[in-house]
């Protein structure tokens, strides 16, 4: 599977913009010959722009994320838009399972080729370090995996990098590739390329750590998107600038890096 991780430039606010722009690069992606295009994470609205969250919330059903199953069809290609605010309220009038009656949440949602939806992940580790994200939002209950043009995918979303048991949980599930959708800003630039490379070696599997680029006020995004092998090895990287990652996502060679070292098997 050939994997685009599109590093995007996000303005606060600016969510027609910001979905413009996002259409364009997986348009581009797919045409550069890619099976799964991923986004940042609140590609629409920006991570800091909070005061923008409740105003710009909809429907996991709502328009903006029907244009991203109408792109992914049109250019048959699989997208992972990670993510958007979600209105919790209006999925539930939608007919989607939610994990509360009302509020917002953080939540991706993969469509494949024919723009049918295949996952909804909610984030479930919220960040309150300086940030509203914790008062703003609700957090998610279900960690699913699914298995998508032969490789074993799963789903988190920035601060869920800190939380190592919820990557086990999807390798328990039989996890091949965690997309990691993110909005992670300076100063812990270590922090982020640590953080993802151990997730990859602990659980001898494919990371994509997929940042946003730009500035909101004081804040700026640290970009670096990264995709680790099942070594924990370094397959493709940016720099803070926009642009398009790409890697190559191998199912036999995890089972062949789980084979050669069975740390998984060693556990107790």
């Amino acid at each position: 599977m050939r994997l685009a991780c599109v590093q995007l430039g996000v303005e606060g606010g600016a969510v027609a913009a910001n979905v413009d722009g996002a259409i364009d690069r997986v348009r581009a992606a797919a045409a550069n010959g890619a099976d799964l295009v991923v986004l940042p994470e609140l590609f629409d609205v920006g991570y800091f722009a909070f005061e923008t969250y409740a105003r710009a919330a909809e429907s996991v059903g709502g328009d903006r994320l029907a244009r991203i199953a109408s792109v992914a069809a049109d250019a048959d290609v699989n997208v992972l838009a990670g993510t958007v605010v979600e209105d919790l309220a209006a999925s539930a009038a939608d007919g989607i399972a939610v994990p509360a009656a009302s509020g917002l949440a953080n939540t991706a949602v993969l469509f494949d080729r024919e723009g049918e939806r295949q996952l909804v992940y909610r984030k479930h580790h919220l960040f309150g370090y300086g940030s509203e994200e914790t008062d703003r939002m609700v957090p998610g209950e279900s960690v699913p995996v699914i298995d998508l043009e032969g490789v074993r995918i799963g789903v988190t979303t920035c601060y869920d990098l800190r939380f190592p048991e919820q990557f086990r949980e999807m390798v328990d599930d039989g996890v091949e590739c965690v997309l990691v959708p993110s909005a992670w800003p300076y100063p812990r630039v270590e922090h982020w390329r640590t953080l993802g490379r151990a997730r990859a070696i602990e659980n001898l599997a494919y990371v994509a750590a997929v940042n946003g680029s730009g500035a909101f006020g004081e804040d700026a995004l640290c970009g670096r998107t990264t995709v680790y092998d099942p070594w924990g090895t370094t397959l493709a990287s940016a720099g803070e600038e926009p642009t398009t990652v790409t890697a190559e996502v191998d199912p036999e060679r995890v089972a062949a890096v789980r084979e050669e070292f069975p740390a998984l098997r060693d556990r107790r």
